[in-house]
Formats: C-alpha cells, structure tokens, sequence
C-alpha cells in the first residue's frame, strides 16, 4: 500500500492489503521479527498519554536527544504490539504480543508509529489537520478537539473534493516552499477506536505546495460566518496549538518549523456556526475565499 508517499511493504504480507497504484519516492518494509532480546537493549523510556485504550511507550538505547544513525528505537502498543528500528534505516520490525491483530498491527503503523518514525527520522513533520483538495491544491482545516475539523473534511469530500488526509498532514519543506503529503486512503467520518475508517477512492498520491491553512473557530449557532486573516502572535499559536506528535526531544526543532511555515503561509481564521445546517454556507465561503485569493 502506498501512505505518506511511501510503498509500505508488509512482511508477510496482509490477508486484507489492497494493492494500491500512485507513485511514491522510498520503501518502507514493516516485517514480523521473533527477537526477544530488545528489551535488554532499552535503557530510556517515555511514556505517552493512553490512546485508544492502549498504554503506550517510546523507547531508545540512548539518550532521547541523542539522535544518530544506527541507534535503536522501539514504539510499544502494551499487550499487542512492539515495532523498532535502527536510525537510517527504512525497515520497521514488530513483535506479536497477546491480542495481536492484522487489522491492528495496519492501525498502529498507519496512524501512530510511522508518524512518530517520520518525524525522528527528520523525514516530515506534522500538523493534527484534516485536508482537501480545492483547484487541485492543498487546503488544510485544524480547529482545537472537537472544533469541527473532521466534519469539515468529511462535508468538501462529500462535495467531490479529493482527501489528502483525515486527521495528520504530513509536510515538508522544499527550497521555498511547504508542501502536503497525503497519508492513507481511509476515512473515518466517525470515532470507533483502533479503526483506520472507511477506504477512500477519491484521494491525492503526490505531495503539493502548500499556500493557505483555515484555523476553525467555533461560534453560536447564529453567527456570521468569517474569514479573518491571522498574524504574529495570533497566528503562531493557531499553529503551535496544531502540532502533532508532541515528542518532548523534538520541540525545538518542531517550534522552529512552525515558525518558517507562519512566515511563507497564510492562515485564516474562519468562524463557524455551530449549526450542521450551516455546514453548506461554510464550505461555499470557504471555497470563495480561496478561489478569490488565488485568483481563480
């Protein structure tokens, strides 16, 4: 399967892996290994908010700031699942535990792990945003928990639009220029845990430019709707308060990021009704906005 811009090869493979097509610029392997002595070789431990239900852990046989080619590191799924890796290296191994699935082991990977190794691996960082497509460009929605950010997505995928991701952005920056990497075809426009979602057929393969991001804010049910665009401070935080994957080693350089994205992006704030009635009239402004702004 093809996610983040990369071809995921499984081994062994899985029963339910749909061949995808679309190009991809690396190779990841993800495959089954029986070691049983990665635990005498992890000495540093960091544990992460429960998710899913699931206790989980990050680990490394060095200093969390320490990062070097070869060094080991091990993302665990408490009771289900162990993957590690070497720095440098484009393979990801997993141990079986206990309640082992295929269908988890493609959750875990696909939602959690490989973003986590993309960004040790300093390959992408990520923005917690759901993304569309309008006029063939990456449009990008976050919103604080529950502001609305997946409903947006899942109303302009409604409308035709093609999904570049349901829930993490993958970016990179080139020369100048951001871009929006999609993850995986698959939708969840609802919130059972440890479920990838529905498969999506109408989703982007290639990394885009980036150029405007929508900060949503939720207002009364009566409000009008909003476009307002941010700066300094403001526009920071928006930013700041979107950021995936909060790897305590990695803060610096992620602020740091964020900081080049706020000076070359715009990001509008788009007050929204909290009406579902209102959903139609929202996406017509927003797609307004961004087709008078690229002067289309």
């Amino acid at each position: 399967m093809i996610a983040y811009n990369h071809y995921i090869k499984f081994i062994p493979e899985l029963k339910n892996d749909k061949k995808s097509d679309g190009s991809f610029s690396d190779v990841i392997t993800v495959k089954e290994s029986s070691c049983i002595t990665l635990a005498e070789k992890l000495q540093y431990q960091m544990i992460f908010p429960e998710s899913q239900g699931r206790d989980l852990a990050l680990y490394s046989d060095h200093e969390f700031l320490d990062i070097n080619l070869g060094h080991l590191w091990a993302f665990e799924v408490k009771e289900v699942i162990t993957f590690f890796w070497h720095s440098g290296m484009m393979e990801l191994k997993y141990i079986k535990h206990n309640n082992f699935t295929e269908d988890l082991l493609k959750y875990w990977v696909l939602h959690v792990v490989l973003p986590t190794f993309f960004i040790i691996e300093g390959i992408y960082d990520f923005l917690h945003a759901g993304a569309v497509e309008i006029n063939e460009e990456p449009v990008l929605f976050i919103a604080e928990s529950f502001g609305g950010k997946s409903t947006m997505t899942d109303y302009f995928m409604k409308q035709g639009h093609i999904m570049v991701s349901d829930d993490k952005v993958a970016t990179f920056q080139k020369d100048d220029d951001f871009y929006a990497v999609p993850s995986y075809h698959n939708h969840r426009p609802y919130r059972n845990v440890e479920d990838l979602g529905l498969p999506v057929d109408n989703f982007a393969y290639t990394p885009k430019v980036m150029h405007v991001i929508y900060a949503l804010e939720r207002g009364a049910a009566d409000e009008e709707v909003s476009v307002k665009l941010l700066s300094g401070i403001e526009k920071f935080k928006s930013l700041r308060d979107a950021k995936e994957m909060n790897l305590f080693f990695h803060e610096s350089i992620q602020l740091e990021y964020l900081g080049k994205i706020a000076q070359r992006l715009s990001v509008f704030k788009v007050t929204v009704p909290w009406d579902l009635k209102r959903l139609d009239e929202v996406y017509h402004v927003i797609v307004e906005h961004y087709r008078h702004l690229k002067g289309v």
